[in-house]
């Protein structure tokens, strides 16, 4: 019997060599920059990763957006979904979602349509594994939607909504919900949301015919009041799930049963033991192998390095390795688990570095490249 990591990697490759214009899973990829546009960027951005050499091209502009923080890819057709991280849109209290097809060519992309996403602050976004909805986290409007996608890519309105109610410990920020992250679980039958204000990560069986998410069976799992859960990870085997807690940059582990939470076992500190400073945690993100956790920091501005073990269950954090810049909001592995970029929001720079074998530890390049105010990546296979 196959594990949930071979169905779930398995499904992967095979969205990444369908599709018309996409390319099977070779070297160079073009790295699509989401941002915040109120300094110098004016949308999404571009360049042209080669995995064999651990090169960017500059930055380009993509195309023009307000905003468009979070980023996901279809997973079959050269589409790419933005959130519009907005608190108003056309007099309404909610931000906006839009659809891009992607010249892979070129990698410019060419709005098709945008919908609300159904609140305010839209800060994630990902699509279904059959590419048929768009699902979007409000973090201003604590809320949730899913968003059909028509045969051309366009995004439909809005099909489900769900509010939360509701608050936690900390004084300011968790006074209400705030969902940060939406993302299925590795059968592809759960969905998964942390949300900062509720000190919950709520699970939401799925129904990919009518695109509805209804509470699953134990409707959340609780993190320690005041972590505030920002994002998710899973172990390639799909046993554990590593949950970002935003306010305290611990990393909370829960044992999994069918790829679903059901038991808190530890939680771990992604700060030297002597930092007395200001910090907020952003990013996580697991190596294809297994073997290592990488966590990012904002005040610290560094990646947190942890070692797996015990079959995914326990961490220990190995090394805090500097971001090369200030305030890193994103950290992404290359399709090849070669490198790991660095998105850092304050100094406008994405910076590479090369992991290490055998540590896991990334140690930079010395290339940087500039992007304004970058708050996620995503890479796209290059057409041949």
């Amino acid at each position: 019997m196959r594990t949930l990591v071979t169905t779930f990697l398995t499904g992967l490759v095979i969205a990444l060599l369908s599709g018309t214009g996409w390319s099977a899973l070779g070297s160079e990829y073009w790295v699509f920059y989401g941002t915040y546009t109120r300094g110098t960027s004016k949308g999404i951005y571009v360049s042209r990763f080669n995995a064999e050499e651990g090169t960017l091209s500059e930055p380009v502009l993509a195309a023009e957006a307000q905003n468009p923080s979070f980023l996901a890819l279809h997973p079959q057709k050269p589409l790419l979904y933005a959130v519009g991280e907005l608190w108003e849109m056309s007099g309404r209290r909610t931000g906006s979602v839009s659809a891009f097809a992607v010249d892979t060519r070129s990698g410019r992309l060419s709005l098709i349509n945008q919908q609300p996403s159904g609140g305010s602050g839209p800060c994630h976004v990902s699509v279904d594994a059959t590419g048929r909805f768009v699902l979007v986290a409000n973090y201003g409007g604590g809320s949730v939607a899913v968003l059909p996608v028509s045969t051309d890519g366009a995004l439909e309105p809005a099909v489900c909504l769900i509010k939360q109610e509701g608050k936690s410990v900390h004084p300011t920020r968790q006074t209400s919900p705030h969902a940060h992250q939406i993302g299925f679980n590795p059968t592809g039958k759960v969905v998964v949301v942390p949300d900062l204000g509720l000190d919950q990560v709520l699970l939401f069986d799925w129904d990919g015919t009518r695109g509805q998410l209804t509470p699953h069976k134990t409707p959340f799992v609780q993190v320690p009041p005041g972590s505030g859960p920002r994002h998710f990870a899973f172990h390639p085997d799909g046993k554990v799930l590593y949950v970002l807690n935003e306010l305290t940059a611990t990393v909370s582990i829960f044992d999994c049963d069918d790829g679903v939470p059901t038991r808190l076992l530890d939680n771990v500190s992604a700060l030297p033991a002597d930092f007395t400073g200001q910090n907020t945690a952003a990013e996580i993100t697991v190596h294809p192998t297994g073997r290592f956790v990488y966590t990012s920091n904002r005040g610290h501005d560094s990646v947190a390095v942890f070692a797996v073990s015990d079959g995914g269950k326990r961490l220990e954090l190995k090394a805090n390795v500097s971001t090369q810049g200030k305030t890193p909001r994103f950290i992404g592995l290359d399709p090849s688990g070669k490198y790991l970029l660095a998105a850092n929001q304050d100094t406008n720079n994405v910076v590479i570095f090369r992991i290490d074998g055998g540590t896991g530890i990334p140690r930079p390049t010395g290339q940087e490249v500039s992007v304004g105010a970058p708050v996620c990546l995503v890479f796209s296979p290059i057409a041949e």
